[in-house]
């Protein structure tokens, strides 16, 4: 490409003057924007160019010449490289200023509400150590069976022991679980042949119940002497409960198969939020930061002012951690999830939770809340939790023609929040108010509840 006023592998002095909302560095050579990790807005960095395109490029540090005040010390470059702890570099109080800018920016160029009243982000008291799950890749290095991460937009593994946000006992049970897999002659998948068998190692534990879940997922089903390798995993580790294996048989980025098969204990792990217990399958989703989750739905529970004559629809339910958590202060609450799994979970998480007056469905949402219409089934609140692309259109047609007099919508993607919230007022609901939640510190994803009320 011509005319560019960089090129590939040129070194330069430039200076940061913004972050990009994935938390990289910005700054501009004659107006051409180069995006850099690990750096800040007000520093000067000497950089080298590692890609060019017609719009923006890519370039990494050689040299910080002037540093930050938001800058911390003894930055490990690995928990930036693999995309694991991008923020790292961040201290904790700009990390919160970051992404609550974030909420405000989509509110007022995608949403076109400037005026909305936004928040301050609730931020954690200890930012470090708090994911329950971990899901690490399983390869083959230096002739040894090796877990860690993939560097960003590749997939070759960055071997690592401290994952810094994940439950330290969670990273030691990695270790164990690797190590044990490796003295019983176990072969690490080999993704470019899609060969091998051992893909991955997920572990999840209670935040409160300390209970621990070990998946291991495979290409094949064949796992020789996997009795031998549960009972030393549970001598080692005596707080897993429960050992399941997950077959994987595609060549594909999906880490998770459809078969899986209980090689010790229980399928399944409990745990509590907001004074419930929950029981959390090995393909069920559960929100990965208890301490942030019962914060998130405490503000979801205020923003929604009950009453216990309301019916609650709760879309995207999962496990039912949220309609449940609801359930005793509303007449009904209905659920719906597109998960098997997740379904079959919250129907236990009823009975073992004592509540009788909640109803469970599985489908997409786009689908279900339609026919649940036609029923005659009326919602005075709707809560949302979707995925990160947000609502399907068709979703918030229906949710309109059922016109409930409040929307709780739980987001984990800023921009596809703020154009259905759009959405949403142009049909009539008007966002009341916004609150930002760090859910994933050191990373740039923040989460978000909105209170949207009918006023038309």
């Amino acid at each position: 490409m011509t005319n560019l006023p960089v090129t590939k592998n040129e070194t330069l002095t430039v200076d940061i003057i913004d972050l990009s909302h994935e938390g990289l560095g910005v700054a501009k050579v004659d107006g051409y924007p180069l995006f850099i990790e690990n750096t800040l807005p007000g520093e000067q960095a000497e950089v080298l160019v590692l890609k060019v395109g017609k719009k923006f490029g890519f370039a990494k540090v050689v040299t910080l010449v002037t540093e930050s005040k938001d800058r911390v010390s003894d930055v490990n470059e690995t928990l930036i490289r693999t995309g694991i702890a991008p923020l790292h570099h961040m201290t904790y109080e700009a990390q919160l200023a970051f992404k609550e800018q974030q909420v405000k920016n989509v509110f007022q160029r995608i949403a076109k509400m400037p005026e909305v009243k936004i928040h301050p982000i609730l931020g954690m008291e200890n930012p470090l150590a708090y994911r329950n799950k971990a899901q690490v890749p399983v390869r083959k290095v230096e002739g040894q069976l090796s877990t860690g991460f993939f560097r960003k937009n590749s997939h070759d593994l960055v071997p690592l022991e401290n994952y810094y946000i994940q439950d330290e006992k969670i990273d030691e049970a990695i270790i164990v679980v690797r190590d044990v897999l490796e003295k019983y002659g176990v072969k690490a998948y080999i993704e470019a042949e899609n060969n091998g068998n051992l893909r991955h190692i997920i572990v999840r534990r209670g935040h409160y119940s300390k209970q621990m879940m070990i998946v291991l997922v495979t290409r094949t089903p064949k796992l020789f002497n996997y009795e031998k390798m549960v009972q030393e995993i549970h001598q080692q580790l005596p707080e897993v409960v429960s050992i399941v294996q997950n077959i994987n048989p595609d060549a594909t980025n999906v880490i998770l198969g459809k078969t899986n098969k209980t090689l010790f204990g229980q399928n399944y792990i409990t745990d509590e939020l907001l004074g419930k217990e929950y029981r959390i399958s090995a393909q069920s989703f559960y929100q990965v930061n208890s301490v942030q989750a019962e914060t998130l739905y405490r503000k979801a529970i205020e923003f929604a002012g009950l009453r216990s004559s309301d019916t609650v629809i709760d879309a995207y339910c999962g496990i039912g951690t949220i309609g449940l958590s609801l359930a005793d202060k509303v007449k009904h609450v209905y659920g719906l999830e597109i998960n098997p799994d997740a379904i079959s979970d919250a129907k236990i998480n009823a009975k073992m939770n004592g509540l009788s007056n909640v109803t469970f469905e599985i489908g997409k949402a786009e689908y279900i809340m339609p026919t649940w219409l036609e029923k005659g089934v009326q919602a005075d609140v709707l809560i949302v939790d979707p995925p990160r692309k947000g609502l399907a259109e068709s979703f918030i047609k229906t949710a309109v023609e059922m016109a409930p007099k409040k929307v709780i919508y739980v987001s984990c993607n800023p921009a596809s929040l703020a154009r259905d919230c759009q959405l949403f007022a142009e049909s009539g609901y008007e966002v009341r108010q916004v609150q930002p939640v760090d859910m994933f510190p050191q990373t740039p994803h923040v989460e978000a509840v909105v209170e949207l009320v009918k006023v038309k």
